[in-house]
């Protein structure tokens, strides 16, 4: 999971939002001459006279929620006498955000940064102010180089947001090489320096003292790292005096804070003490040992042969297989069953010995190869007769207020027996109604015995009206999905008109094709649900006039332009159009998403719209600049495919089969990363996981496919076809959305009078009422969203393109325009 959707989960019960950031602590007006700028979560105070390099070396000030004020009070008072530029999160919110268990490893714990002008000031600093700050305690921050044992730390990088693209053709922070080329500025959980970068004499102490610490002073041989998150790491490993094989659970300390102030160290001492207690119980993991490397802690168990419940049910689910040809249901009926009762006989046995687990979900159950069951991660358990709540707990799984002790336990145990036949117990996180779906549709498509399943109900949701939506491609489904998507408009706000996902708090991601109001108004008109002028009109008031906003077809202005078209505003759009080529390309991607591919088939477009051979020249010229190499990912967004649909509507234009040649290579590309699974399905594979999605996945290869096929035939292309058509007519997607789950389905699937209506039925499975209407979640099921790619909107898109009377599609994938 990315882990910044935690922090936009914040803000908002129902959609991702911008994580809060309170000016809670007191800040006196700056000096004369200081400028002061407030982004998000962040709040920079620049010094009068010349602006900051593009870069060099920073300056960390690391810092825990419960000393952040006087940090921040100790450095202003530091940096302004001497005319320093520094920045520092905003408020007691963000720090704990920033900190917090599931944020993004990489930033943790950084509260203040300060940009010395050049390496004398940067040596000077760490001198007076790191004694100024000495003994203050704060997590250690991964990206960069401590200074001794105090809160200071300091890394090379950019100092002003430049973009370049990674290997992986994603646009990433930029710093300049001395050749003047831009290149990534590496933000991982190692220190790293750019390799023209020579370490300041002062710092060389520093990083040995850093690289004096090692693992091999551990009584432990790590083989392997499991998992990551920012309180530590889940390791592998052997004893080095006897080679038993164990796992290792670390802790770093200040870090990784949940919502009640304990760090991670202080959960992993918690854990190590319940261990003990609950030593000899058949379904809790062996304590081994308790150890300190440097101030990291290190708590080592028994390695539980088995796999965790959700990686089990990606393995043997039915409905995963294609609708029609499931699995054996029946085997995996009693599977489930039996595996649900000897977790309630493991809690069972923990009650016994009076403690509850206190945070029960998929990723904590182990299903060992004989069938039993081992319960792990007791950093929430606690005495059954305290009563109280846990300060972490996985979404879905969390009992709602007013109950506490054993009965989480107990409603842990209900979701847990849907969550085992449809493993989307996120969507309970938003609507505890929804049970008595969910329950309907296990009954459904499993031989499950109604009575389990309406206790389970009884459990999860005795106070809440059922939630039970039908969808269909000619039904009213979709104007109940209209409803909601325009219920949750707010034109009062600048940075976005529809909520949908992370992604459009981004550059111009509130306003692109992808994410922002020019997707959601394409899809609302597309579908047939009509013009919302008011609407445009916030588009049109801030497309133009919107800073950072990127040229891409998906992600800006390219994609913006079109959608304008489409909704009959052609002067409006050609000025757009206008000012997305007034961009510079040089450090664009190949891709359909932002790249080469997407642009060149929207001048395409343009050019025949308007008549212009200068747009259509100029599609031609850029397909031109794109590669014959294979990218580093595969698909439709992303991958070789969208060069691929860029190729054939230039063949189609023009006719030059060297355009189908190019086509053929790029398909081959991604076929290259595709596999075929047991069941037929062929899907892209990304070396840790399958992927059937149209984004990243063979759904959306598979739209291309079949474009290329009716022009020249090939044999490999068609099986190839065939194997990605089972895919879409898969009986199990975890997510609803257009770019990443069953609406791209749906869409791959118009065309099938046979399975296209069923896939478009079973959208419903994650339908959730909303204001008078349906509404879907977006990425991670963790929060509505109406955008097209992730949400509500391009839920519509695919009923409607299902229903076969409007040509309604993706941009250029509709062969009936």
């Amino acid at each position: 999971m990315n882990r910044d959707y935690h922090l936009f989960c914040q803000a908002d019960p129902l959609f991702y939002d911008v994580p809060p950031a309170a000016d809670d602590f007191p800040c006196a007006p700056l000096p004369p001459g200081w400028l002061r700028h407030d982004h998000h979560e962040w709040r920079s105070c620049l010094p009068p006279g010349p602006g900051l390099p593009a870069q060099g070396w920073k300056i960390h000030v690391s810092g825990r929620p419960d000393n952040a004020e006087r940090l921040i009070a100790a450095v202003r008072a530091y940096c302004l006498p001497r005319g320093l530029a520094f920045k520092f999160l905003r408020g007691p919110r963000a720090v704990l955000a920033r900190n917090a268990k599931y944020a993004p490893r990489a930033g943790s714990g950084k509260l203040l940064t300060l940009y010395p002008r050049d390496e004398a000031e940067l040596e000077r600093v760490c001198a007076e102010l790191g004694g100024l700050l000495e003994g203050e305690p704060g997590p250690y921050i991964l990206s960069d180089l401590r200074i001794a044992a105090g809160p200071l730390y300091v890394r090379y990088g950019a100092f002003v947001p430049r973009w370049c693209r990674s290997a992986d053709g994603e646009r990433v922070p930029a710093i300049e090489d001395p050749a003047g080329a831009l290149v990534p500025d590496p933000r991982g959980p190692v220190f790293a320096l750019p390799p023209w970068v020579d370490l300041p004499p002062f710092l060389a102490p520093h990083l040995a003292a850093r690289e004096a610490v090692t693992v091999g002073a551990l009584p432990y041989e790590i083989e392997a790292a499991l998992h990551h998150s920012n309180g530590g790491g889940l390791y592998r490993a052997r004893r080095r005096d006897d080679g038993e094989p164990v796992v290792l659970k670390e802790a770093r300390p200040h870090a990784g804070f949940s919502a009640d102030g304990s760090d991670a160290v202080t959960r992993l001492r918690h854990e190590r003490n319940l261990l003990e207690r609950l030593s000899g119980l058949p379904a809790v993991p062996a304590l081994d040992g308790y150890v300190t490397l440097g101030d990291h802690e290190f708590l080592a168990m028994e390695l539980v042969p088995g796999i965790t419940l959700s990686t089990a049910l990606a393995r043997r689910h039915p409905l995963t297989a294609e609708v029609g040809r499931e699995r054996d249901v029946a085997g995996f009926t009693r599977w489930a069953l039996r595996t649900h009762g000897l977790v309630e006989q493991a809690v069972a046995e923990l009650h016994r010995r009076g403690y509850v687990h206190g945070d029960l979900h998929l990723g904590n159950v182990l299903s060992r190869p004989d069938g039993s069951v081992t319960l792990i991660d007791y950093e929430a358990a606690f005495p059954v007769a305290e009563r109280r709540r846990p300060a972490v707990a996985a979404p879905g799984f969390l009992a709602p207020p007013g109950r506490a002790g054993a009965d989480l336990d107990r409603h842990a145990l209900a979701v847990l027996r849907l969550a085992l036949f449809l493993p989307m117990p996120m969507l309970l996180q938003l609507d505890r109604g929804k049970a008595a779906h969910l329950a309907d549709l296990v009954a459904e498509h499993f031989p499950v015995p109604e009575e389990w399943l309406r206790e389970a109900v009884a459990v999860i949701a005795p106070d809440r009206p059922p939630s039970r939506p039908r969808l269909a491609p000619d039904g009213p489904g979709r104007d109940a999905i209209t409803r909601a998507i325009l219920a949750t408009a707010t034109p009062g706000r600048a940075d976005r008109l529809f909520p949908g996902d992370i992604a459009q708090f981004g550059p111009g991601g509130g306003l692109n094709l992808a994410h922002g109001a020019a997707g959601v108004l394409y899809a609302l008109h597309a579908s047939g649900a009509g013009r919302f002028p008011g609407h445009e009109r916030w588009l049109l008031d801030r497309v133009l006039t919107g800073r950072d906003v990127r040229p891409g077809f998906y992600d800006g202005l390219h994609g913006i332009a079109y959608a304008l078209a489409c909704l009959g505003r052609l002067p409006e759009a050609l000025d757009v159009l206008a000012a997305a080529r007034r961009h510079d390309l040089t450090d664009c991607g190949h891709d359909l998403y932002g790249g080469l591919a997407g642009i060149g088939l929207n001048l395409l477009h343009f050019a025949r719209l308007t008549a212009r051979p200068d747009l259509r020249e100029a599609a031609h010229l850029l397909a031109g600049r794109i590669g014959d190499d294979p990218p580093a990912q595969a698909g439709l967004m992303h991958g070789a495919s969208g060069p691929a649909l860029l190729f054939l509507a230039l063949y189609e234009d023009r006719g030059d089969p060297a355009y189908l040649d190019r086509a053929a290579t790029a398909l081959r590309h991604d076929l290259g990363r595709c596999v075929t699974d047991d069941d037929g399905l062929l899907q892209v594979d990304e070396g840790w996981r399958l992927m059937p999605y149209l984004a990243g996945g063979s759904i959306g290869i598979g739209l291309v496919l079949r474009r290329y096929l009716r022009h020249r035939h090939d044999a490999r292309f068609a099986r190839a076809l065939a194997g990605i058509r089972r895919v879409a007519r898969s009986g199990f997607f975890v997510q609803p959305g257009l770019f990443s789950g069953r609406a791209g389905a749906v869409l791959a699937l118009a065309d099938d009078p046979e399975h296209g209506p069923e896939q478009a039925r079973r959208l419903a499975w994650h339908a959730l009422p909303h204001r008078g209407g349906l509404a879907f979640p977006g990425e991670q099921l963790l929060r509505l969203s109406a955008d097209l790619a992730t949400g509500a909107a391009g839920v519509l898109l695919a009923l409607a393109a299902a229903q076969h009377r409007r040509p309604a599609s993706l941009p250029f994938l509709d062969e009936r325009r």
